[in-house]
């Protein structure tokens, strides 16, 4: 834990409703007051002149690969590029080898984070053994383990019954369940969305239905229950309106959307590039309008990156045969700020709330706020600086991301972990 004191930057912090130009004092790995002209001896400084000053960023979504796949990604790797793209937590989904479905694996992701990550990181349990929609896995002990969540992510629970027992599970425990809304049988193994492109293109398509039947489906048992249901990468119109309903009904249902859901379509598709499929698929263009509606009227929860990293060989396999998933932990800012902000389609609190105090609520951590006495995990970035992406610059082990080359406007500055910096933009962020 460390002191810092956080000089002139423009503060906004949407759980403690502050939106102010002032200075910011961590105190032992604590938020200790917000004034204008503190005044310190001893502790390091920062200048953050035109800078925003946020709580930490959290993704709720990424894949570390570890255990098991460190040629993809480690913990380490993992959490450097989460720094660099202004993330002070994340949580790291089950799909490992071994999968995390036991105690054992999730007490080894705390410990090996706890030793090697530059951020938080969260396991998220396995919802059955082996993530194979059999039999529930150990639950209660992931949790007393670390894990703040279950989920069988990448493959969809397809037994009612079994998904019925886990969110009855997870009810003592207060822990969402994540669910991947995919219906198998209707997805058909296909490879990228349903519809023109893929008719043009020759590919075989995911239907809508594949998402929206399964949404459905447990949000109904999530009305039963009484569980904390969270869909996540949601990306249809479809499922979005089945997430607005439920709200309305006041059934506890949360969603996230992913940063090339709302950015790319399935026309990115179009070069057989690979690093343009993932899992669900681009969908069409008015998919993608409402997910940019479900951000700026309330229904969606968060942004989750979904961080898939994969080894370029796999990657390098024919379009259905190749894996699906991207890089996103480094783009995730960019992209919310050039598509979302900087186009009038949310206001900058609105994209610190989805990026903050929105994903801290879901997994039940006293995370992304300001308010004294606060983790002091802060993101700081700059509105206006324009950059390109370099994929050859990345912090993660893996390149497969669709958005090299690509101008963005709005770039982390410096990322802010207990009171210490992991992460510096030398070009935006100053030393006093």
């Amino acid at each position: 834990m460390s002191s810092l004191l956080i000089k002139n930057g423009r503060i906004i912090d949407p759980a403690s409703n502050i939106d102010q130009v002032g200075d910011l004092l961590i105190e032992k790995g604590k938020v200790s007051r917000i004034e204008h002209g503190i005044q310190t001896l001893g502790i390091p400084s920062l200048d953050v002149s035109g800078l925003v000053v946020s709580p930490g960023f959290i993704d709720i979504h990424v894949h570390l690969r570890e255990p098991g796949r460190e040629d993809e990604e480690t913990i380490e790797s993992g959490s450097q590029a989460a720094a660099a793209g202004g993330f002070t937590s994340i949580c790291c989904m089950p799909n490992t080898d071994p999968i995390n479905d036991t105690p054992t694996v999730t007490h080894y992701i705390v410990k090996e984070a706890e030793r090697r990550a530059v951020t938080r990181v969260f396991p998220i349990g396995a919802i059955s053994i082996g993530s194979a929609g059999e039999k529930l896995a150990e639950i209660g002990e992931m949790v007393e383990a670390g894990a703040v969540g279950i989920s069988d992510d990448g493959k969809p629970v397809m037994n009612g019954q079994l998904m019925r027992r886990a969110m009855e599970y997870s009810l003592p425990f207060k822990i969402p369940v994540i669910e991947h809304c995919e219906d198998l049988h209707l997805s058909a193994h296909g490879s990228m969305n349903e519809g023109y492109q893929s008719t043009v293109l020759g590919l075989k398509g995911i239907s809508r239905t594949a998402e929206d039947t399964m949404a459905s489906r447990d949000i109904i048992l999530a009305e039963l229950t009484g569980a904390h249901i969270h869909i996540a990468h949601l990306s249809t119109r479809g499922a979005l309106d089945l997430v607005r309903a439920a709200k309305q009904k006041g059934i506890h249902a949360t969603c996230e959307v992913t940063p090339h859901h709302f950015t790319l379509t399935d026309a990115a598709c179009c070069s057989y590039d690979t690093n343009t499929k993932m899992n669900p698929p681009l969908r069409a263009d008015d998919d993608v309008e409402a997910l940019i509606e479900g951000l700026a009227d309330g229904t969606i929860d968060c942004i989750a990156t979904d961080h898939a990293p994969h080894n370029p060989n796999e990657k390098m396999l024919e379009f259905d045969r190749a894996p699906f998933g991207i890089t996103g932990l480094e783009t995730a800012l960019g992209l919310a700020l050039t598509k979302l902000v900087h186009t009038g389609k949310i206001s900058l609190k609105r994209l610190v709330e989805l990026f903050t105090i929105n994903p801290a609520r879901i997994i039940n951590k006293s995370l992304g706020t300001l308010q004294p006495g606060a983790e002091g995990d802060i993101t700081l970035f700059s509105l206006d600086s324009e950059w390109v992406y370099d994929v050859n610059q990345t912090k993660s082990k893996s390149r497969n991301c669709p958005f090299h080359g690509m101008k963005l406007k709005g770039q982390v500055a410096g990322t802010v972990v207990a009171g210490k910096v992991v992460h510096r933009n030398e070009n935006l962020l100053k030393t006093v």
